[in-house]
């Protein structure tokens, strides 16, 4: 791929990683004139010649690249990736995912601090590993991941490839943005810096009607709105949404290069489904905001950086859901923008009762947009044949199970387009007649929908059964209910950590070394109302007791009826007033996206 950068823009890939008590000395095995000093003390970073100041008593360590420095209440801390896996190239570039990392204190002992900063300190690493652990993050030490194939061509300048890898990515979806900065404000540095993206990136060597070519598909998730599934929604006040990808697709065949760039995001109005024990609270428009103002400002940058846009909206058209259809309908004809086009599609109401076949209506309707915009075409030699003009940017509520399954299909009618156009196929010939790529396609597909469904709800995607094969089957609507009941308890109990995890990481929260002496932390420990905690005991202790009913008796007398019928009652009873106020036993964020303090914002519609 032209414009992945040269020697002087690429990152050096090969580091040592020398500590010693008082410094860490980073040194490259393929340019050993000069070594990057970070003093552990005074925090000071720079680039030193490499004059045997290593102590020989350092501990040696083989990194593959550095993450960033991060500052919390025990000092900073240096983030390294220690392992790494191959994942093929692109345009001669190599592509590589993160295996494994290393969160390195600058302090050798915390000593200094009180039991309430050790606690608040240990949450906040522990919020570290929860993001790192996330799959997946990708990076090249050549080739800037972050841009599509059409932007980088339309970016090409001298000036732009004389630029270091950091300084010429797209900040949007650089997810070490924030931890790189102690070292991106040093241009000598920049060779030593590492961006990365989270997503997920598939490179396949393929065969196709006995033509050899590589098929990838790369997916870029943002950082300017980050968070997890039911705590941050809808957009912000910049027109960023929630869930908002980027996902590309290449074909290099033969020298030419092709790009196909899909985006999704959140419904672009302000709006919200915090969490409250109930299996699906209703996504609610928030009242008093301006989301005129929010969607203006989520597609006037949009059609900025892809063109035009057709809002592919998959939600329900009836109930909380079709409040928001109606919104953001209301909306985007009020704009009358006119490369903005909307089309509403009810995914659950056209293809009920497992008739997904009936997804060809959509696609009979945005066959014209997909020929209007077409794709980005390289040739061989280098000249631009063809430019993408505009995109589809598809959601449903959550933009994974409905989305991924459009996004999908769209794609295949590319590859058909691209294909013949290529030579790869003749006119009459089908990308789903060729059996081996297809089987190919469809789980990656999937794969893809699991990887995006994880990093935002803690588990891998519905409706991948029909992703995978073509159809939809009884076995795959048992799996989406296991899966959905663990969205339902990661939801509930334990994404308000994973959310100031993200924010934590990106830069939204700033840890101040004061935390626990002059201010109590926001992540330390709150007390538990005591009277929050008998009803969960209560309903415990119900589901015990109707269980040993069951179970126990060796027949049904009329005790053991009426025990049943008396522990019922408890659990319904206390279920109810559970979820009464079930906002207070949710795991909630602390950091950003802290509880309304408005009791009427927690009143259950």
């Amino acid at each position: 791929m032209a414009g992945g950068g040269t020697e002087v823009s690429s990152v050096y890939d090969d580091l040592i990683l020398h500590i010693s008590p008082d410094k860490f000395f980073l040194e490259s095995l393929t340019s050993t004139q000069n070594v990057l000093v970070i003093d552990r003390i005074s925090g000071d970073i720079g680039l030193q010649a490499n004059n045997g100041q290593i102590p020989p008593i350092a501990n040696r360590k083989p990194i593959a690249g550095i993450l960033g420095i991060i500052s919390l209440i025990s000092g900073p801390y240096l983030i390294v990736v220690t392992r790494k896996a191959r994942l093929g190239q692109i345009g001669g570039s190599e592509v590589w995912r993160m295996v494994e990392t290393e969160i390195i204190s600058y302090a050798r002992a915390e000593h200094h601090l009180t039991a309430s900063q050790l606690e608040a300190n240990r949450r906040y690493t522990g919020m570290l590993q929860q993001v790192l652990s996330t799959p997946y993050f990708y990076f090249s030490y050549s080739l800037d991941l972050t841009q599509s194939r059409q932007r980088l061509d339309t970016l090409k300048s001298p000036e732009f490839s004389s630029k270091s890898l950091l300084d010429r990515c797209d900040t949007r979806f650089v997810w070490n943005y924030y931890i790189l900065s102690p070292l991106a404000t040093n241009p000598q540095l920049h060779r030593y810096t590492l961006p990365v993206i989270h997503g997920f990136v598939s490179i396949n060597s393929v065969t196709m009607a006995g033509n050899r070519l590589t098929w990838s598909l790369v997916s870029r998730r943002s950082t300017q709105r980050v968070g997890t599934r039911l705590f941050v929604r809808g957009g912000d006040e910049k027109g960023n949404v929630a869930n908002y990808v980027e996902t590309e697709q290449l074909v290099e065949y033969g020298g030419v290069v092709t790009s196909f760039v899909q985006t999704r995001g959140s419904i672009p109005l302000f709006w919200h489904q915090r969490p409250d024990l109930r299996y699906k609270p209703p996504p609610t428009l928030e009242p008093g905001m301006s989301h005129k103002e929010c969607f203006s400002k989520h597609f006037e940058e949009q059609v900025k950086l892809y063109g035009q846009q057709v809002i592919v909206n998959l939600v329900d058209q009836k109930g909380a859901e079709g409040r928001l259809e109606s919104r953001l309908r209301a909306e985007a004809a009020q704009a009358k923008d006119p490369n903005v086009f909307y089309e509403p599609f009810d995914f659950h109401a056209e293809c009920s009762k497992m008739r997904w076949d009936r997804l060809s209506i959509l696609l009979d309707r945005l066959a014209n947009y997909q020929e209007q915009f077409s794709y980005f075409l390289l040739s061989r030699e280098g000249a631009v044949l063809a430019r993408q003009g505009g995109v589809f940017r598809t959601n449903c509520i959550d933009c994974l199970d409905r989305t991924n399954v459009v996004q999908s299909m769209l794609a295949r009618n590319n590859l058909q387009s691209v294909m013949v156009r290529l030579g790869v196929l003749q006119d009459h010939m089908k990308v789903a007649d060729q059996e081996q790529f297809e089987k190919l396609f469809k789980n990656v597909w999937a794969d893809h929908a699991d990887m995006i469904s994880i990093q935002y709800t803690g588990t891998g995607a519905l409706k991948t059964d029909f992703t995978r094969t073509g159809k939809r089957t009884k076995l795959g609507l048992l799996e989406d209910g296991r899966r959905s009941l663990i969205r339902y308890y990661k939801n509930n109990f334990a994404d308000g950590f994973r959310t100031d995890s993200l924010d934590l990481f990106v830069g939204n929260h700033i840890v101040s070394p004061t935390e626990g002496v002059t201010h109590e932390s926001p992540v330390s420990p709150l007390k538990t109302d005591q009277r929050y905690l008998a009803l969960p005991i209560a309903l415990a202790l119900s589901l015990a007791m109707i269980t040993l009913s069951f179970v126990l008796p060796a027949e049904l007398s009329t005790e053991i009826l009426l025990s049943i019928i008396f522990w019922t009652v408890m659990i319904f009873v206390t279920g109810r007033a559970m979820l009464k106020d079930g906002p207070k036993y949710v795991d909630q964020p602390t950091l950003v996206h802290q509880p309304p303090t408005n009791a009427a914002q927690f009143k259950q519609p």
